[in-house]
């Protein structure tokens, strides 16, 4: 009768072990959480190797509340929940607070090697701070952990073990039974980490700081790529207007784009045009060998969980010119008509719209939601350099403004059609994408070096550090 359950029985004296919240709920005791701790239950606890502050800490909820609404410019990045998660604080999303604020709240200011773990919304996982973001602040939804000893604990090798199975379970079973995911210092002190030994950790350093060079020179690349392109086009350094109000004719208005809404008209879009259309140009129409919306999935699957699934792009998944996958979201290939080609663009359809994305060789045969739309350029157009131009801040507001009017942003096929596109030089277009593959190269080695971070913590606690660097030894004699 019980066949096919996963039953865990336990002791009534051993309800209360690591349970100061008397959880009684199943969830809580399922096996995979109780075979984590069968593994790290001599490790230390957080109360007693770091110390913990977040915005709270500088005082009560009303004397928090009103240094942080103390004027003056607002220039010190501040660190909410969602900038956390990942080994690298994601810098892309930040919000600032005054420099008045930010020195009235000393015990929330990030130091060197300071570990940044969200109790709030997307939870799990840590993030170490490094030379970059040194001296910003951050908010009550972020813990801030500074290690006491680091001759006991490397900052990086906490950060990867934070990251690794054995400290993502950690967390999710402490939210486990929230209706929004969130846990409390009171219980992020409990959790624990082994003290592995000293040479294992510093080679997880090793890993992480190469992983970080790897990155940054990715982003310089592609940095020196947008710049290039933006040359090109007579748009490097270009400031458009700010002002408001343009004056136009019915002829020059509506007559001619059948839009009434008073932004539409503003002069900034004008001046980007202008910028555009004074070399050769076209419309993206006219250029367009093909174009579709997506299909609408009524239920995913996680990555072979059944046969013959495809990975699913949602337009969440579309960031940076990429698109980034998630093991959730698979579906049945043979279940869809639209699927994704090599050298495809895609670009979310509603919502937030004006990002976009390439279709590579590893995405090929992707199936593409009602979300997106996907089209496809003449092969005299590069996709990942055009890709790179539809992401620029210039192109995002061309964008942004072709999908206003309407309650939700909403960009569909026709609507696309009409934003003009320059005709770039071939040989320029290839010197551009050079440098986009040489950005995405680095960044895919930027990840597998923690992917074989977090590996080689793992094999550590199940074998030992022995056995751990001998997997990053041959992970590196294979190039990855």
């Amino acid at each position: 009768m019980l066949e096919g359950l996963e039953i865990t029985i336990f002791n009534s004296k051993d309800i209360l072990k690591d349970n100061e919240e008397f959880r009684l709920d199943s969830e809580y005791y399922r096996k995979e959480y109780l075979n984590i701790y069968d593994k790290i239950d001599k490790g230390s606890m957080l109360v007693n190797i770091t110390k913990m502050s977040d915005l709270s800490s500088n005082g009560s909820f009303a004397a928090v509340k009103k240094i942080m609404n103390l004027g003056g410019e607002r220039n010190i990045p501040f660190i909410r929940s969602g900038n956390c998660g990942e080994t690298f604080i994601n810098l892309d999303d930040l919000e600032y607070i005054s420099e008045k604020s930010h020195i009235n709240l000393p015990k929330s200011r990030t130091k060197l090697y300071d570990i940044m773990m969200a109790r709030k919304g997307k939870i799990g996982g840590a993030s170490i701070i490094t030379e970059k973001e040194v001296d910003y602040n951050c908010s009550e939804n972020v813990i801030k952990l500074t290690i006491s000893d680091k001759s006991l604990f490397n900052p990086f090798y906490f950060t990867v073990y934070f990251n690794s199975k054995f400290g993502l379970k950690q967390i999710e079973r402490l939210s486990t039974g929230n209706v929004q995911p969130w846990v409390s210092i009171f219980q992020i002190r409990k959790l624990l980490i082994p003290e592995l030994k000293l040479p294992f950790q510093l080679k997880t350093e090793e890993l992480v700081k190469q992983s970080f060079d790897n990155l940054n020179t990715s982003k310089q690349a592609y940095n020196q790529a947008e710049n290039i392109l933006l040359n090109e086009i007579g748009l490097k350094d270009f400031a458009p207007s700010k002002e408001p109000v343009n004056i136009k004719s019915l002829k020059d208005s509506f007559t001619k784009s059948g839009r009434l809404d008073a932004e539409y008209y503003q002069v900034k879009y004008d001046e980007i045009e202008r910028k555009i259309t004074s070399n050769e140009f076209s419309s993206l129409g006219s250029k367009i060998k093909r174009i579709h919306t997506g299909e609408y999935s009524k239920e995913y699957f996680k990555k072979n969980e059944i046969d013959n699934l495809t990975f699913y792009i949602r337009s969440t998944n579309i960031k940076g010119g990429q698109i980034e996958i998630d093991d959730n979201y698979y579906v049945p290939k043979k279940e869809f008509t639209r699927i994704a080609k090599k050298g495809d663009i895609v670009t979310a359809r509603v919502g937030s719209v004006g990002v976009f994305g390439e279709i590579r060789k590893e995405l090929e045969g992707s199936i593409y939601s009602d979300n997106v739309l996907n089209f496809k350029l003449p092969d005299d157009f590069i996709p990942s350099v055009y890709t790179l131009l539809f992401n620029s801040k210039f192109y995002f507001e061309l964008i942004d403004r072709l999908a206003r009017g309407s309650v939700q942003q909403r960009l569909n096929q026709e609507t696309l059609k009409d934003l003009i596109i320059p005709i770039i030089d071939f040989d320029k277009q290839q010197k551009i994408a050079n440098l986009i593959e040489v950005s995405f190269s680095l960044k895919k080695q930027s990840e597998h070096l923690l992917e074989v971070a977090k590996k080689a913590v793992e094999v550590a606690i199940e074998e030992n550090e022995d056995a751990a660097i001998e997997y990053i030894n041959n992970q590196s004699n294979s190039n990855g």
